[in-house]
């Protein structure tokens, strides 16, 4: 499995060659230097851990920046792992792009907001009513 990290930017159109207007989602996607690589032999599971948005130094902790110079980067705001099958074709300190998804046709994106629109405060802050 490969992915990416990323960030929703907004939603726009495009216009189709016979005229329809299909709406799209814009998103700012990479790039994700590789901070570690997890092995069976060590962890138990194989996974690569991915950066994504930089942090800056003075809202870093000590730890942070430190995890992040193993891999020659600054730290970043979002640490997520991606699970592979076999062993990892990534090493640390390698930059993951879109060009990952070159020749992929389709592709799976997985939002963590619920999106509430535009409810009240009762559904979205949990107020009693």
């Amino acid at each position: 499995m490969i992915g990416i990290l990323g960030r929703k930017l907004g939603m726009t159109q495009v216009y189709a060659d016979d005229g329809r207007a299909i709406s799209v989602t814009a998103i700012e996607a990479g790039p994700c230097p590789v901070l570690q690589v997890k092995t069976k032999e060590r962890e138990g599971y194989d996974a690569v851990q991915l950066g994504f948005d930089e942090k800056r130094e003075k809202s870093a902790t000590k730890p942070e920046i430190g995890h992040a110079k193993k891999a020659w980067t600054t730290p970043k705001r979002f640490l997520r792992e991606i699970r592979y099958d076999a062993a990892s074709p990534h090493k640390v300190g390698d930059v993951l792009t879109v060009e990952v998804f070159k020749g992929v046709e389709f592709v799976d994106v997985i939002g963590r907001n619920k999106g509430r629109g535009f409810t009240g405060p009762m559904k979205l802050w949990n107020f009693h009513g």
